[in-house]
């Protein structure tokens, strides 16, 4: 599949960026995503999910010809807001990139560069083969078990299928509808692009991971959530 790519037709590099409730941490994310130094134009679309804490009166301020701005009157969650993300995007290239500074901008080339060689249509960025701050046992073995099913279930070899970092070549997406409205968003995606026969590509990143205390959002319930998303995928059409 790949070998017929052209990546002559890569011109810009669109980001969904789900925000809720980071009043404290969007002013910077932005600012480094602006910064990165890339080969493409880029489209940065912020989906503010219904923020409460102050966040949609500083994304206000940002807006620009490069950083479009989209309101949700209410909190529906990641998948949703990611779903909003998508009617709005111009680019050929899209990459989901969150609020809270755990992922880096500065690993978009590392992310950007297989599909530009031609070597990929979706890139994962994984947390477990990079430079990365350590996180709740608890949480490495939600998200390495959650991997590990992915694998079973579909047959592959992923060892990070719950990043945020999700590059796609649009193309891959179309006629892909996303049902989920929260983090259920990540192991449906990948299911559907695994059912189809896409393969997904992995490179390390780095992660700083926050917890619960520093306003992570992300619960065990979510865990479950989203093993039943991979089995309804794998056994239903």
């Amino acid at each position: 599949m790949t070998d017929t790519l052209d990546p002559r037709r890569f011109r810009k590099l669109s980001v969904i960026v789900p925000v809720f409730n980071e009043r404290n941490t969007v002013v910077e994310i932005v600012r480094r995503m602006r910064a990165v130094e890339l080969p493409l134009d880029r489209e940065l679309v912020m989906v503010d999910d219904g923020s409460s804490d102050g966040t949609r009166a500083v994304l206000a301020q940002l807006g620009d010809s490069t950083v479009k701005v989209v309101l949700h009157p209410r909190n529906r969650g990641k998948g949703a807001a990611i779903r909003t993300g998508l009617s709005h995007v111009t680019g050929d290239l899209i990459l989901i990139q969150d609020a809270d500074l755990e992922y880096d901008p500065d690993d978009w080339p590392s992310l950007i560069a297989p599909v530009l060689r031609g070597k990929a249509q979706v890139v994962y960025g994984s947390r477990f083969t990079g430079e990365r701050r350590n996180m709740l046992y608890t949480h490495w073995v939600g998200n390495r078990m959650l991997s590990l099913a992915t694998n079973l279930l579909y047959n592959t070899t992923l060892s990070d299928m719950e990043t945020c970092y999700k590059l796609f070549d649009r193309s891959v997406l179309e006629g892909i509808t996303i049902e989920s409205d929260r983090f259920e968003f990540e192991p449906e995606i990948t299911a559907k692009l695994l059912r189809r026969g896409v393969r997904i590509y992995e490179v390390p990143i780095s992660y700083a991971g926050r917890e619960v205390h520093e306003g992570k959002k992300i619960t065990w319930r979510d865990g479950f959530a989203a093993l039943f998303v991979l089995l309804k995928y794998r056994f239903t059409k």
